[in-house]
């Protein structure tokens, strides 16, 4: 490509310059008419359990997207996104340090404020806790919502602990925000009461000895046409694909099989999404953040594809 031509993206940027928005996409906070999409920035990690670090996650998901640029059409799309979806980066949420309530009513404001504008959020974390004010942004507008949730943990700890990213999804059903019986989780691999659990769980085990069409058959018959809220914790990764994060538990999914799912969702409602728990000081050789980048653009090819499929009638 010669210096002239235009990228497949809005910024001036390669691999190795001006890397610091995802996919060097333009940083702005203009909501007009034709931008279809957002991407934001929460680094937060103050409701962690496990190790710190993941408030440098979305430094690090945007950093690692740099080495998905030069690809005008993302294999094995047949499409390049900027032909579908205008997407923007809104950079990242700025709170006070420390100050975890004044983190939850700017999210939930900003995510309000983007969604009543009827762009789509792809947030980027961060903990888990933050999808908690995100759902709550999300239910004003959509009403109670299926959950699509990938993780190693199912997040539904009975703790009324003010701020737990081990809880986000035990008050969001009693809150209604979700719907916890058209919910899915997929990935699970750690302790919880099966007996008390109002949501599917595609475990691990269950998830690696199934093809992804298999996988998204049965999300679909479970979900329908819901409006879906889609939250991708890292950490549904196996270590091996993803080992910097807080608390890595083996025996996830690979990289691969994670991206074949995503890319079969064009067929489900999703009305907001995010990629949280990215903790790059454990990560090698950005091999976590790298697929967290890949995850949030194969996203955003989803959502291209689905108003590909509308406009197509």
């Amino acid at each position: 490509m010669s210096a002239t031509q235009s990228r497949p993206f809005g910024a001036d940027s390669t691999t190795y310059a001006n890397i610091f928005t995802f996919m060097g996409l333009p940083l702005s906070r203009d909501l007009s008419a034709d931008t279809d999409a957002v991407v934001m920035g929460v680094p937060y990690d103050l409701a962690t359990t496990g190790r710190s670090g993941t408030r440098f996650g979305p430094a690090g998901i945007r950093q690692a997207s740099s080495q998905l640029r030069w690809e005008q059409k993302r294999w094995p799309w047949s499409f390049a996104l900027a032909e579908r979806l205008k997407v923007d980066d809104y950079g990242d949420i700025v709170y006070e340090e420390g100050n975890s309530d004044e983190m939850m009513e700017l999210v939930s404001a900003e995510a309000d404020r983007i969604m009543s504008a009827g762009k789509t959020l792809l947030t980027l974390g961060g903990d888990h806790f933050i999808t908690l004010p995100l759902l709550r942004a999300a239910a004003r507008h959509h009403g109670p919502m299926a959950l699509l949730h990938f993780d190693a943990h199912t997040d539904t700890e009975p703790s009324d602990a003010r701020y737990n990213h081990g809880s986000m999804f035990y008050h969001a059903p009693k809150e209604g925000l979700i719907d916890a019986g058209a919910s899915v989780q997929v990935g699970i691999r750690t302790e919880y009461d099966p007996a008390d659990h109002e949501l599917t769980v595609l475990d691990a085990d269950w998830a690696n000895d199934h093809s992804a069409e298999a996988i998204v058959a049965r999300i679909s018959s479970v979900i329908g046409d819901r409006p879906v809220y889609l939250s991708f914790d890292i950490d549904c990764l196996d270590p091996g694909c993803a080992p910097g994060t807080g608390t890595p538990v083996a025996g996830g999914l690979s990289s691969n099989k994670a991206l074949q799912i995503i890319r079969r969702l064009s067929g489900l409602n999703i009305v907001a999404m995010d990629v949280m728990e990215v903790a790059p000081a454990y990560d090698s050789g950005e091999v976590t953040s790298l697929a967290a980048a890949t995850l949030a653009l194969e996203m955003l090819y989803v959502l291209a594809q689905r108003k590909g499929d509308y406009a197509r009638g």
